[in-house]
């Protein structure tokens, strides 16, 4: 090919290169962050059976030869409370959907019901919006398939609406070039070997967070947050020190365990994926604190970094 030739085809392919941000939104447990985990091709955003896990804007990035996904998984829109986190969790939501480029509506099968309505009248006209039917493994009768997606064409003019499952990739090409037109021709705005713009301090405090949800059940509730108060590097070695903030004495003690059973067994998990994801080893040190009343505080919500 001639000098002239490449020159023509290297601007064409910048020309027809797509970087934009797309917002992952639904209520609570239908499946936005094992989505955006699954896009991306890592464990960035933690998930858990509990309602109101994902709390922060999260940004997850997946490059293509030509395109940029940069994926804003959001938190659950929290209809049943209304204390200073939830506000929080629900104005995060809100601000999303109308900065970004594409909407993912995402509903739990077949189901919907007064709260996916309520996401659903969140939603810009001016944005399109692509409806993503998530765990289609759990439909039974798939001949309820078509007349559920005929029903929804009346609730909203849906851009695409694209049955999958998020625990696997299969279509997860699919929904790419479904979303790739929506995205507006420019440069990318990361590296290629990017995944997320949050730090491993941030991720590293998310992890534990996630343990926390999983391991301890229904007895703690979802009002647990985690800080880290140091974070070194040496080499290839990760130290982190980090304290998990609950409400009660009552909360602390099932934490921690009989013989600090539990905390060791949610620490040794949370070390397992941050080595996972970090590429290296990990020592990780955590302990139990009471700070009552932070999830219906402003003040101490901005200091553990909430918007």
């Amino acid at each position: 090919m001639a000098d002239h030739e490449l020159h023509d085809a290297n601007n064409m392919q910048e020309a027809d290169f797509r970087t934009g941000f797309i917002s992952i939104v639904g209520r609570p447990n239908v499946g936005k962050s094992t989505l955006t985990n699954r896009i991306v091709g890592s464990k960035i955003s933690i998930t858990s059976r509990k309602a109101q896990t994902t709390r922060h804007r999260i940004h997850g990035i997946h490059t293509t030869k030509d395109a940029q996904f940069i994926l804003v998984d959001t938190p659950g829109f929290q209809t049943r409370f209304s204390n200073a986190l939830n506000r929080s969790m629900n104005k995060t939501v809100t601000e999303a959907v109308h900065n970004t480029d594409a909407i993912l509506f995402v509903i739990e099968g077949t189901h919907f019901d007064q709260r996916d309505q309520q996401v659903l009248e969140l939603l810009p006209d001016s944005v399109p919006v692509i409806l993503i039917i998530n765990k289609l493994d759990t439909i039974k009768d798939k001949n309820s398939l078509l007349p559920f997606l005929n029903d929804m064409r009346q609730r909203h003019a849906f851009a695409a609406m694209i049955p999958l499952s998020a625990r696997n990739d299969e279509h997860i090409p699919a929904l790419l070039q479904e979303i790739r037109p929506f995205l507006p021709q420019q440069a990318p705005l990361f590296d290629s070997d990017d995944i997320t713009d949050r730090n491993e301090r941030f991720l590293a405090a998310e992890m534990v967070r996630e343990k926390v949800f999983r391991l301890s059940g229904d007895e703690i509730p979802y009002s647990t947050s985690v800080v880290i108060e140091k974070f070194e590097q040496e080499g290839n070695l990760r130290r982190i020190f980090a304290a998990i903030l609950v409400e009660r004495d009552s909360h602390k003690a099932i934490l921690i365990g009989q013989q600090g059973s539990k905390l060791k067994e949610i620490g040794t998990a949370a070390r397992l994926d941050m080595e996972k994801l970090f590429g290296g080893k990990v020592y990780l040190e955590l302990w139990v604190k009471v700070k009552s009343g932070w999830a219906d505080n402003e003040r101490s919500l901005r200091q553990l970094g909430y918007e």
